[in-house]
């Protein structure tokens, strides 16, 4: 790939053999070529597509084990501001200033691509009721509440609603609304377990505090 031949709003080629997160990412990290790199800088360089860009970077922290609630707090104004119908993402200089590493990016995109071959081999550009203005509307709710799940501690409540969100942030990236709508319907299903769970352990806490008191 010749990094300096591309600029931020073009992405590299596809090819059959890449999956959309990898090539995604590797357009991410063309872009920026530094060690780290902020979620303002991302914001500015990818325009409309930088919900989709920002969302995906950080939900894939979402599949692992402790890392999910630290993204939950920007990934949550991003989902107000798209469900509201902003066009580009307007991040608080505290959020803005956040970065990631380049190498953790690089290494949980492999991750994330290898759990995801099955999906990501039918993404294409497909117009539809979720590349239109109301579809990003509801993606943006859904994504705000997914973020909510981030942020609540809760066993087993954060895998489950990310990966629904990640398939809906690739379908937004690339335009296609059948797999936006196959990433919802994840989404909902993810973020139906997740609550019931948390209702759950609230139940069971009320229940304790019942026991001893």
């Amino acid at each position: 790939m010749n990094d300096a031949a591309m600029t931020p709003g073009e992405a590299p080629g596809h090819d059959e053999d890449t999956a959309p997160i990898s090539r995604i990412v590797a357009e991410v990290a063309a872009t920026f070529p530094g060690e780290r790199i902020t979620l303002g800088d991302m914001a500015e360089a990818f325009g409309d597509r930088a919900f989709g860009m920002l969302s995906l970077l950080l939900l894939l922290p979402g599949l692992l084990p402790g890392m999910a609630s630290v993204f939950g707090t920007p990934l949550l104004i991003l989902g107000v501001q798209m469900g509201l119908g902003y066009r580009v993402p307007k991040l608080p200089k505290v959020l803005a200033r956040q970065s990631v590493k380049r190498s953790d990016l690089l290494r949980l995109a492999g991750a994330s691509s290898r759990g995801l071959k099955r999906i990501e081999r039918w993404i294409r550009p497909r117009p539809g009721f979720f590349t239109s203005k109301a579809g990003e509307r509801i993606i943006g709710w859904l994504t705000a509440y997914v973020a909510i799940m981030l942020i609540l501690p809760g066993p087993g409540t954060n895998g489950p609603p990310a990966f629904g969100n990640i398939v809906m942030a690739l379908g937004l990236i690339e335009h296609d609304s059948k797999v936006t709508g196959i990433g919802v319907a994840l989404t909902v299903a993810g973020c139906a377990f997740a609550t019931a769970i948390l209702v759950a352990i609230g139940w069971l806490g009320v229940a304790a505090v019942g026991w001893f008191f």
